[in-house]
């Protein structure tokens, strides 16, 4: 197991769309955890989600998010960020939209994910990560000190 650089969780999260695990604090306290499709841009994580989902309703209220993304392919890594997230109510949704289900699904879809995810009550979350922990595969045995 080794420790990720900063470069090095970037370019994990870029690399391939692996789907994220976003989580977040229900208003009763109980945690709520959803896959979601990210991208970065700068040294945010940007995703889209549903006004009125608890995510988003959660987000509005504290903005305290934990996100994590893993390669379930041994020997498995994975990077883990804490952050604080915002609506971005001035981004364009439909070219979020469109970005990630290209990236998700193929460029060739972009469109019909822009359709389908970015109108009206789609909104963009951004995140700003605070504490990251990365690690390059976690089955390996540890290198001696």
């Amino acid at each position: 197991m080794r420790k990720m650089t900063g470069d090095e969780w970037r370019e994990f999260l870029r690399a391939h769309p692996r789907s994220a695990k976003v989580a977040v604090t229900r208003l009763d306290g109980r945690p709520h955890v959803t896959p979601a499709w990210i991208d970065l841009e700068g040294e945010h994580i940007v995703f889209t989600t549903w006004h009125s989902s608890i995510k988003c309703k959660a987000i509005r209220r504290d903005g305290r998010v934990s996100i994590c993304v893993d390669d379930d392919r041994p020997p498995f890594s994975f990077v883990l960020v804490d952050g604080t997230a915002e609506i971005d109510e001035a981004a364009d949704v439909r070219a979020w939209a469109a970005r990630l289900g290209g990236r998700y699904m193929g460029e060739e879809r972009a469109d019909e994910f822009a359709r389908r995810n970015g109108g009206p009550g789609e909104v963009v979350v951004r995140v700003t990560p605070t504490r990251v922990i990365g690690e390059w595969d976690v089955a390996e045995p540890n290198e001696p000190d």
